[in-house]
């Protein structure tokens, strides 16, 4: 059987955490800022947890990392 490979985009935009949960970036903070108001832009700083929901495809597209 052959390897299992990492999707190589999830790579680049997931970290699994010790505990088994997964680190991802906020969305919505690229472009088109002037019209966002700065609460809102400081709200999207930093990672969060990606939902217990979603962990399924996590764990398809980074096998072997202990999801």
């Amino acid at each position: 059987m052959p390897k299992m490979k990492t999707k190589s985009g999830a790579k680049k935009r997931f970290r699994v955490r010790p505990g088994g949960t997964v680190k991802r970036g906020q969305a919505f903070k690229r472009h088109i800022l002037t019209k966002k108001t700065t609460k809102n832009k400081r709200q999207l700083r930093g990672s969060v947890a990606v939902h217990e929901t979603n962990m399924g495809h996590m764990a398809q597209m980074l096998p072997g990392r202990g999801i």
